[in-house]
């Protein structure tokens, strides 16, 4: 049933290349009256995974997920124009059309609240360059990595600071490579994805799941931009002592929604439709590189008054994928050096985790997008490498690029990791966590927000407290995480003896210095309390006895 709904939705896209030409606009649909498809039946609409997640998280089916009145669409066809696409969420379409009696037609119709400009013509596609802020290297030869590639059971070459300033080490050797998790990438094309031998093992394991091309209305992706291509190579590439992804087993849907010769409106339309498209296949996780303040068409253009999270088309798709329980990561934007240097959007978008560019240092870059969100959220919400990080190239083997473009998708892939880690999270409280494991979580900015996430951190934190084996002294129970101004422990000690215990913050600074004593063969029972004082964020308590120095990282609320 739902393979039949996808050929029906998808085929609203068949002719759009043929009349890339005329104008394009967004029609308002006041309802959603009259529809056939029903609330109580939504595997007519959304696969078994998009249910799947919806039960898992406690979603209930809403008006949302029902698609477009067909009758509703029949009608604005009938009229002469186009219908290009169609966004449920904002219930509408997108028509192309030149003639002023056609919308006139259109806007008469009692289901129709509103026709509005989206796109003009373009005269000389060639002209605009869409990622022309961002740039790329060959790869220069780099000192100092090949000691890193024993501390892991992967060889990431180059690769390995992007992936281990996060922590992301620490989750590939426990076995999170994102396996069963499903990522979308919503971008402006895939060149040659299909061909470079970077992304075999995704092709061998039938691990890229589909694709289509929300501009040209096909599923056709690997001749467009190459921008997507390497943006996927940051999480799914696997090219052993060269590049190594964040998310190397995931599961990949390419999507393209940005047609980078131009900047109008209509694209934010596409990005909705392509959100869409990945929650109703049962996409897991969202990476977009994409943003949007001004247009071609300066009419269009946002003002930053509008970067308040819910306002442009693509923000307010974007909360509605969040409340339908899949993680979003996007790119904070490149304006950090332009007159607007402000976050774009759907990166203001409040329920999603926005992603700033960082060196290899940690420092933030000056092309990087600021934040807050104009209503003061914070955003960016963390950072990650984006300042000669490791792609692929187009042409084959590895290059450096520099963008919140890819800072985002090696973020987005241990996102996916850490989900596939703890699947019973909600998408919410996943990012939350992310975000307390972040190195300025207490004190954030508007220039990476809570900081660098750690994702070792994150991990332990949400993670149960290991059994002990009364073979050796050992730190258990390690309780409640997160904590707020009490924290209890245990340890199992083989002698008598007296224990150091010390809580540091992530900055190294310390808490609590005390000498317990732990009683031979015994569960000893301790609490740290007066913990007010200790901000929110992430700390370590670390325990010395006389075999060893035994350690626990924990969050406080």
């Amino acid at each position: 049933m739902f393979r039949r709904f996808t050929f029906i939705f998808l085929c609203l896209f068949f002719a759009s290349a043929l009349f890339s030409q005329d104008n394009k606009h967004w029609v308002q649909f006041r309802d959603k009256g009259n529809n056939p498809y029903s609330l109580s039946n939504p595997s007519a609409y959304l696969s078994p995974r998009a249910l799947a997640r919806r039960t898992t998280q406690g979603i209930a089916i809403d008006s949302l997920d029902l698609p477009v009145t067909p009758a509703y669409i029949a009608g604005v066809a009938a009229t002469g124009a186009t219908v290009h696409s169609v966004s449920k969420w904002l219930n509408g379409v997108i028509v192309f059309t030149n003639d002023t009696n056609v919308l006139n037609a259109i806007a008469a119709l009692p289901y129709v609240v509103s026709v509005n400009n989206a796109g003009m013509r373009v005269a000389n596609p060639d002209t605009v360059n869409k990622f022309s802020e961002e740039t790329y290297s060959p790869l220069q030869q780099q000192t100092g990595r090949s000691g890193y590639v024993t501390s892991s059971g992967l060889n990431y070459g180059p690769s390995y600071n992007q992936i281990s300033m996060l922590g992301g080490v620490c989750l590939h050797n426990a076995g999170y490579r994102g396996q069963g998790m499903q990522i979308a990438i919503i971008d402006a094309g895939f060149y040659h994805a299909n061909v470079l031998p970077v992304f075999d093992t995704l092709f061998m394991n039938n691990r890229i799941l589909g694709t289509w091309d929300f501009v040209a209305g096909d599923s056709s992706v690997y001749e467009d931009n190459q921008h997507g291509m390497m943006v996927l190579s940051t999480m799914g590439g696997n090219d052993p002592g060269n590049l190594v992804g964040t998310a190397p087993d995931a599961s990949y849907w390419l999507l393209r929604s940005e047609e980078a010769a131009t900047e109008y409106i209509v694209e934010e339309y596409y990005w909705a439709s392509a959100a869409e498209y990945a929650d109703s296949v049962g996409a897991d996780v969202i990476n977009s590189s994409l943003g949007y303040t001004e247009f071609d068409d300066p009419s269009e253009n946002h003002t930053y008054a509008d970067m308040n999270g819910h306002t442009t088309p693509c923000a307010r798709a974007a909360n509605i994928a969040a409340r339908k329980g899949m993680a979003l990561v996007i790119a904070a934007g490149n304006s950090g050096q332009s007159p607007w240097f402000y976050i774009s959007t759907p990166g203001d978008a409040d329920s999603v985790l926005t992603v700033a560019a960082l060196d290899a240092s940690g420092n933030v870059a000056g092309f990087s997008s600021r934040g807050p969100a104009s209503d003061g959220d914070v955003k960016p919400c963390t950072g990650a490498q984006g300042v000669n990080a490791v792609i692929a190239s187009p042409t084959g083997g590895t290059q450096t690029g520099n963008g919140t473009s890819f800072a985002t998708p090696i973020t987005c892939g241990l996102v996916a990791c850490l989900w596939q880690a703890h699947p019973s999270m909600t998408n919410m409280q996943l990012i939350q966590y992310i975000e307390m494991s972040a190195s300025q979580y207490s004190n954030p900015d508007s220039l990476m927000g809570y900081g660098i996430p750690d994702f070792c951190a994150a991990n332990l934190a949400l993670s149960p407290n290991p059994v002990y084996d009364q073979a050796n002294d050992y730190l258990y129970n390690v309780v409640p995480n997160p904590f707020v101004n009490q924290l209890d422990f245990s340890f199992y000690s083989m002698t008598d003896q007296d224990i150091q215990v010390n809580l540091y913050d992530v900055q190294g600074r310390q808490m609590i210095d005390q000498l317990v004593f732990a009683a031979k063969k015994a569960e000893n029972h301790y609490t740290l309390t007066e913990l007010e004082a200790a901000g929110p964020g992430v700390y370590f308590l670390v325990v010395k006895g006389n075999e060893g120095t035994y350690y626990s990282r924990i969050v406080k609320m």
